[in-house]
């Protein structure tokens, strides 16, 4: 006869059985939703949390993003490994094996981004310097790995009853308890139908997930189907043609050319809109809002982007020392830091605090260029780029307009490189005056004939007009037109097309026939 002491244990073995269940049906729940919407999003890819990666295994994780089939294996086994790990918990069939599972997926994604390695720490929602969302929730499958609950509440024990009452009719696990109306075997057909029951509770589970999944897809795409079909003046373009390649569109990496000894790719980051100088016209609140977009966190995934698809270089003021050393510390990154050397009008403290800041190359701001050159102080130009030869990297001189240029070559300054703009004028707000920050290069055909023959390599910028010209319309104008480097300034959902568009354009045969100009670099 059972003792009293033992009925409390009992009872609390069954809720604890209930609590444990409901926590893996949770879990199942997690992982089967973020398996399900990384496959019916067909952008989706493990390439950035990959590159995010700077710990023990950061460089095969890098490894995996430089080779586009093996990325695709990934992300495909990373889909339907989280699917089926959460149908596993959910329904609980096979359960230890998706605990399992999923321990070694959530130990993955530790290992990629530990939070004690993380730039923005504790600040970050679901890090807490050494635990994170991922390491609790390994945890807690360790906790339903040690401890299963499927045969309480989940398709194994169904299973498990069916295959026992294969073998005898009533299942030696069943207490024979006396019937007070009826016999051994009705009481025992109603314990049966009672676990048989609790064995198939996960089903409704799944059946609620899935109905929420299809009313909030159906919403969804009614709502897009609704906003696409009835757009008005002003986001019919946007709805109908706003989207973006992910990494697993790369198509190639970027070809690289040569400033003297530095290796740079032929095409090159902008760093205007990271910094918030947007070049936005009459839109005054761009500035901003380009900043508050770019926090730390946002321009480091930018630059790791960029870096994934061959862009090795990132050209820009010395404003973004701190967020360039930054990334280099604590994400491991590699981009070569171009400096325009900006700093008012004195381009020697610019050149000072850029070599402090790590800086590979430097050239003196086209504006301050412009503006030496306004006013008769040529010869300093000269002096600027002797001072950072000195320190051992590329010296160049920017200019806005040709008659910069000119200026410098009649003064017999020999620079190691030129950053000239370069763009069309055929697009609806050019006008022939830069002061209203709409157009950037007045006279691209004079620029083109005469930049045709100078022997130094030619970084074109503003190639896009600041965002009035296509990637598509610019970047072969600016390559066509005689630059050797370009410099686009992009958000990171646009990096992959624009790299895509160069690469095309590099690997174009026509391209040697149209550019006059012989190759610099």
């Amino acid at each position: 006869m059972m003792e009293k002491s033992a009925v409390p244990n009992t009872r609390l073995n069954s809720i604890s059985l209930w609590v444990l269940s409901i926590l893996r049906i949770a879990i199942g729940w997690h992982f089967l939703y973020e398996g399900i919407v990384k496959l019916v999003d067909p952008n989706w890819t493990s390439a950035s949390y990959l590159l995010e990666s700077r710990w023990l295994f950061s460089g095969l994780f890098h490894r995996v993003v430089a080779h586009s089939g093996l990325l695709q294996t990934v992300d495909i086994l990373n889909i339907w490994g989280m699917i089926l790990i959460g149908l596993g918990l959910m329904l609980g069939v096979l359960a230890r094996y998706a605990a399992l599972g999923g321990i070694a997926l959530l130990a993955l994604y530790y290992l990629a981004n530990p939070p004690f390695i993380s730039s923005t720490g504790a600040f970050l929602e679901g890090h807490y310097i050494w635990i994170d969302k991922n390491l609790i929730e390994l945890i807690a499958l360790v906790v339903l790995f040690v401890l299963p609950t499927s045969h309480f509440i989940g398709l194994d024990g169904f299973l498990k009853s069916i295959r026992l009452r294969a073998r005898k009719p009533i299942p030696e696990s069943v207490p024979a308890y006396e019937a007070s109306d009826g016999t051994l075997d009705e009481q025992n057909k109603r314990l049966g139908r009672r676990e048989a029951l609790r064995n198939l509770a996960t089903l409704p589970v799944l059946g609620a997930f899935t109905f929420a999944a299809l009313r909030k897809q159906k919403w969804e795409s009614f709502e897009e189907k609704l906003l696409a079909d009835s757009p008005d003046a002003n986001t019919g373009a946007t709805i109908r043609n706003f989207s973006f390649s992910s990494l697993k569109d790369l198509k190639g990496k970027v070809p690289k050319g040569k400033i003297g000894d530095l290796e740079i790719s032929r095409m090159i980051a902008g760093g205007n809109l990271i910094g918030g100088w947007a070049h936005s016209r009459d839109l005054i609140y761009v500035s901003k809002l380009v900043k508050a977009y770019h926090h730390d966190q946002k321009v480091f995934e930018t630059l790791k982007i960029a870096e994934a698809c061959g862009i090795n270089a990132l050209l820009t003021n010395p404003q973004l020392i701190r967020v360039i050393n930054k990334y280099w510390r604590t994400q491991g990154g590699d981009i070569k830091f171009i400096s325009d050397c900006g700093y008012g009008m004195d381009p020697l403290k610019g050149i000072e605090l850029s070599m402090k800041g790590g800086a590979h190359a430097c050239y003196v701001q086209g504006g301050i260029a412009d503006r030496f050159v306004l006013t008769g102080r040529v010869d300093e130009l000269g002096e600027c780029v002797e001072t950072i030869r000195n320190h051992g990297v590329p010296g160049g001189i920017g200019a806005h307009k040709l008659e910069t240029i000119k200026a410098c070559v009649e003064a017999g300054i020999e620079p190691d490189f030129w950053v000239k703009t370069i763009h069309h004028v055929d697009y609806w707000s050019a006008k022939p005056e830069e002061e209203h920050d709409n157009i950037w290069c007045t006279n691209p055909d004079e620029t083109m004939a005469y930049m045709e023959n100078l022997e130094q390599p030619w970084i074109g910028f503003k190639i896009l007009a600041a965002g009035a010209i296509h990637p598509k319309v610019g970047i072969p104008y600016a390559f066509r037109a005689g630059a050797d480097f370009i410099c686009v300034g992009m958000y990171d959902f646009q990096i992959v097309e624009d790299a895509n568009l160069a690469i095309e354009v590099l690997g174009d045969k026509s391209l040697k026939a149209e550019r006059h100009r012989p190759w610099r670099a």
